[in-house]
């Protein structure tokens, strides 16, 4: 097997939640399917956490990002939230867009197609999605992921590590806190 580290980020903030204000689009009109404007500044400090290149060991800088499938249409479903989420990243690295080849639902070929890969891959996802549906999929060797992610985090990265070659093919996992915003938290979930 080849070597590979996946990186699990949830959307940023969303309206409805402990930040107040609607959710806007990159162009300002309101969707209830967007972010709120935390969500955009976590966003961006995610493209600078990921995207400066600056440490290559924790937070290694992605040579793909992946986002779920987003709505089309204002304050009609599903979520853009991933995609706005992991666009600033996506563009940072001259990506233009995340992957979004797969939406909320998808989560099986979405991990069937992550385990062929190799390098460094950023996933952006919806937060119950992540430890339902994609966590279960993914074979660790070390470590134990989470089986719930409260709905007020937004501040958890999610890495999976895979050496390559050696004895097993799984992943070692470890949950992060960068702490990127003020009232982020080093609690695990």
């Amino acid at each position: 097997m080849s070597k590979l580290t996946l990186y699990f980020i949830r959307h940023a903030e969303k309206p409805e939640g402990s930040w107040p204000g609607p959710g806007l689009t990159l162009d300002g009109t309101k969707d209830k399917e967007s972010l709120v404007i935390r969500g955009w500044q976590r966003a961006g400090a995610w493209a600078a956490l990921f995207g400066a290149g600056l440490d290559e060991g924790t937070y290694a800088k992605p040579a793909a990002v992946y986002a779920a499938t987003p709505g089309t249409t204002v304050n009609k479903g599903p979520s853009k939230r991933p995609f706005e989420t992991a666009s600033p990243l996506a563009a940072r690295l001259g990506l233009e867009v995340p992957n979004t080849t797969y939406g909320k639902g998808q989560e099986a070929a979405l991990v069937q197609e992550l385990l062929t890969l190799s390098g460094v891959v950023l996933v952006c996802w919806e937060h119950q999605a992540i430890v339902e549906s994609i966590i279960p999929l993914l074979p660790v060797r070390r470590g134990k992921p989470p089986t719930a992610w409260p709905e007020d985090r937004f501040d958890v990265v999610l890495r999976f590590k895979r050496k390559e070659g050696g004895k097993g093919d799984g992943f070692a996992f470890k949950e992060l806190y960068p702490r990127l915003l003020a009232g982020d938290s080093d609690t695990p979930l």
